[in-house]
């Protein structure tokens, strides 16, 4: 798989702003990740931040808990793709506008990817479910929505607000997003024939249930070693 690193740097004179610049990741020139941070922390040292939102949740002093729209699902990638982030940060005057090109293994230029599709059981409102996509085995975004709009099912990939308005509503801009017309159109097609599935197995286990079937996974239950 390859895959391109862009980044631009952050002026603040705000001393507290340790945000130095951000960077975004476009996979097979197929699939964008957006607004990647890089960080120093107290000893001066960089680390990279994925993209991320506040959750509903609270910890324990009663602080907002912030949740990743995406991340690395494998330590190997994680490490590979922070430094390679750092490393475009570092020599960013030299790669310029066309960024750094990264290559691992072989690349036929499409980009592999699962999708796993969680249906909503609430009626109200209009989002439906709830996706993941899983690029490469190796990278995961969370939040993608199947919507229900005036002219049906729509996919929603996962967007934060711009602080700007339009037509009198908050803005919204994606952080991960598909960026050419045909994997954009294979990525939404998967994932709703995906939901379909899913609806559809939901609803087939539920009748079993109402009828009283019982209801065999394929799975055999074993005991943990003692």
């Amino acid at each position: 798989m390859k895959y391109n690193i862009k980044v631009n740097t952050v002026k603040s004179r705000n001393e507290n702003n340790k945000v130095r610049g951000f960077a975004s990741v476009v996979f097979e020139d197929s699939f964008k990740v957006d607004n990647i941070a890089i960080v120093e922390n107290r000893e001066g040292n960089l680390f990279v931040s994925m993209p991320s939102y506040m959750s509903s949740d609270r910890d324990e002093y009663n602080n907002p808990i912030f949740k990743s729209f995406c991340n690395p699902i494998t330590s190997e990638f994680h490490k590979e793709l922070t430094e390679a982030i750092l490393t475009a940060y570092e020599h960013r005057e030299e790669f310029g506008k066309e960024g750094m090109n990264v290559e691992v293994g072989n690349s036929n230029g499409e980009l592999p990817f699962t999708v796993a599709v969680t249906p909503l059981e609430n009626d109200e409102g209009s989002r439906k479910g709830l996706a993941r996509m899983y690029i490469d085995e190796s990278f995961v975004v969370s939040n993608i929505s199947v919507v229900d709009g005036e002219k049906g099912l729509f996919v929603s990939m996962p967007s934060v607000k711009t602080g700007k308005t339009y037509k009198g509503k908050a803005d919204f801009r994606d952080v991960c997003f598909p960026v050419t017309k045909e994997f954009r159109q294979t990525l939404y097609d998967t994932v709703l024939d995906e939901y379909n599935k899913a609806l559809e197995q939901n609803m087939a286990v539920a009748h079993n249930v109402a009828a009283g079937t019982p209801i065999y996974t394929g799975e055999v239950q074993t005991s943990p070693f003692r």
